[in-house]
Parts: C-alpha cells; structure tokens; sequence
C-alpha cells in the first residue's frame, strides 16, 4: 500500500495498532486501562479516526513499541560543513551612524 495522505498514514497505523494488540491477546478496553486512556481513544486509533500524540504514546508504551517513536523525533545534529557555513550569532546591534549633510 502507498500511503500519501493524512488520512492513510492514520488508517495504515491504526491497523498496525490493532494488529499488535490482538497478537498480545487484549481487546479494545484492556489497552485503553493499561494505557490510560479512554476506550474512545482506542477505537478512535484503530479505526484511523486520530487521538492525541498523548494517547498514541501511551498505548505504543503498552504494546511495547516505542521503538516507533525514535522514527518520529530523530537526534538532530549539524554536520561540520554545515557549522562552518553558519556564522556566529550577532551579539549586539549596530552602532547608529550619524547622516551625513549634503550641500
């Protein structure tokens, strides 16, 4: 499945979800208390209709896959070209300069 938009990602991981929860042999409301969440919430994720990023860490805690969330917020780091490229910070404006008359 090529996933593109909103909405399929939503679908696509709520099915991943439901999946994962069925081979740990819990229903809908299980995860929903052990995650802390309201059923709602569950069923919501599952059928691709959203929740919180609250409630997906929650339940991706409980189904122990966290390891999801590292492909979310990758470690951001600057490369050494890009350091270099990048001047330093301005520390204070510019003196004003005085108009010059003219004649």
């Amino acid at each position: 499945m090529s996933v593109t938009t909103p909405g399929e990602w939503e679908a696509e991981l709520g099915k991943q979800i439901r999946t994962l929860r069925l081979r740990l042999d819990l229903d809908q409301k299980q995860l929903a208390e052990r995650a802390g969440i309201a059923l709602n919430a569950v069923k919501n994720l599952e059928s691709g209709k959203g929740v919180t990023l609250r409630s997906l860490i929650q339940v991706l805690r409980v189904l122990n896959r966290t390891d999801w969330l590292g492909a979310l917020a990758p470690a951001v780091s600057i490369s050494p070209v890009q350091m270099l490229k990048t001047k330093a910070p301005r520390q204070r404006a510019s003196p004003r300069r005085a108009k010059s008359k003219k004649a």
